[in-house]
């Protein structure tokens, strides 16, 4: 008998959200799964896929969606059928965290919105937080912060 090893390959980041964690303050970050058409999965995979401006909202039947989201469509591979780029996508989530996030959204000043989009084995997966809106003070805070840690490294450097 043979001992085969599984291999886990670490998800592959297809795209990130560089916006979301300097304009917002991100409490926590969930994971789901999203329901994609064909031609959507083979364009993400050529990494034609814009989530920058998407956010993520609650229907009134309990689902949660993925808005504003640009999927380019490949001229080779949806020829025959119209192809809506901005349309909205189900996420996957179960009744009990969906219920969760609705709860959470509805405080004052919390609004879900997408972090990056990458593949786990073969599925595409979609990672999103719980976030709150930052002021110019705190950008301005933050900013100096980073600027401070970047100093501190080359002054160590150089001793």
């Amino acid at each position: 008998m043979l001992n085969k090893k599984k291999s886990y390959s670490k998800p592959s980041i297809i795209c990130k959200n560089k916006k979301a964690y300097y304009n917002f303050f991100i409490k926590e970050v969930f994971q789901s799964g999203l329901v994609l058409m064909g031609w959507e999965a083979k364009s993400i995979r050529m990494g034609r896929i814009n989530i920058s401006e998407s956010y993520i909202n609650n229907d009134h039947l309990n689902e949660i969606y993925l808005y504003n989201s640009l999927i380019q469509p490949l001229n080779t591979s949806s020829n025959h059928i119209f192809c809506d780029s901005s349309r909205k996508r189900k996420l996957l989530l179960h009744k009990n965290e969906i219920q969760y996030l609705s709860n959470k959204k509805n405080k004052t000043g919390y609004t879900l919105i997408a972090l990056s989009l990458f593949w786990e084995k073969s599925w595409c997966k979609l990672s999103f937080g719980l976030a709150q809106g930052k002021n110019k003070f705190d950008k301005r805070e933050e900013k100096k912060k980073n600027e401070w840690e970047k100093t501190k490294l080359k002054i160590l450097k150089k001793t």
